[in-house]
């Protein structure tokens, strides 16, 4: 594995239909969170743990979410006439220098593990890569300056081996997600541990830990040919926790980094109005 993160694959290939009605015509990544669109904050959270170069996974239909990072000459000239200086300076920051933006489409919808596969061309041989689901946005504790995948892409470069982002979540409520299984290490918040499997959605009884996946994965290039040979499993879909599971059994080290901050699920209205109350009054606009 390289020593350098540097490229992130976002999918936004998704119908968006915990989002419906507001996502019907309106891709739910556009959909805004406080003061710009959903996709923008997971850009600047990649961007801020150093990963410039993203790959957006996407479908027909979805032109508004790259539309987003591209110049819009007449309007910056519109601005620029009547002197609105801090609109222009607000759109520059969309696509600062440093961001390279392409994009790929994902035909079908064969699931997670199938969006980011579709994304292996544009990555070197062996090149490893993060994956940031766009449903989740990461965000730092109130008076908090920390960035959980910033402090997660140090520990990989650190440690070398792969890092999966976790949040400890109430008992009664592991069977709504994937939980990993670190063989009963008590991982404090900012640390990484190696784990041993991941259990998708299983019931508290049979959980091996709280700690639950929540849409952050630093992996191996060597990931990319054991998702191209995955078979569908849970939901008829092609699942990337199946790969990641292939991945410890051949021997590759995996490790679970519990996160700092806290999440919005904006997958989901109350999730997304939660984001919106909770980040608006603290930004002071509410």
């Amino acid at each position: 594995m390289s020593a350098k993160l540097r490229k992130a694959i976002i999918p936004v290939a998704g119908l968006g239909t915990r989002l419906l009605p507001i996502s019907k015509a309106i891709p739910k990544e556009m959909v805004p969170v406080v003061d710009r669109p959903l996709i923008q904050h997971v850009v600047e959270e990649a961007l801020a743990a150093g990963l410039n170069e993203i790959i957006l996974v996407t479908r027909a239909g979805k032109s508004a979410v790259e539309d987003h990072f591209d110049r819009h000459y007449e309007l910056e000239t519109e601005l620029e006439k009547k002197g609105k200086t801090a609109i222009l300076e607000a759109l520059g920051a969309i696509a600062p220098p440093e961001l390279k933006l392409t994009s790929v489409r994902q035909g079908r919808a064969l699931g997670l593990g199938h969006a980011i596969h579709c994304a292996a061309p544009l990555l070197q041989a062996d090149e490893p890569f993060a994956v940031l689901l766009p449903d989740v946005l990461v965000k730092p504790q109130p008076g908090s300056q920390a960035v959980d995948l910033q402090a997660m892409v140090a520990a990989y470069e650190k440690q070398q081996i792969s890092q999966i982002m976790v949040e400890e979540v109430p008992l009664e409520r592991v069977d709504q997600y994937g939980i990993v299984d670190c063989q009963g290490v008590a991982l404090a918040a900012g640390e990484s541990a190696p784990l041993v499997s991941l259990v998708e959605k299983p019931s508290p009884q049979q959980a091996p830990s709280r700690l639950s996946v929540i849409g952050r994965y630093l992996l191996p290039g060597e990931i990319m040919p054991i998702l191209g040979r995955t078979r569908p499993g849970a939901g008829n879909e092609i699942q990337l926790t199946d790969a990641i599971a292939e991945l410890i059994t051949q021997g590759q080290a995996v490790a679970a980094w519990r996160m700092q901050g806290r999440t919005f699920d904006c997958g989901h209205v109350q999730g997304w109005l939660q984001a919106n109350q909770r980040l608006g009054q603290e930004a002071g606009l509410l």
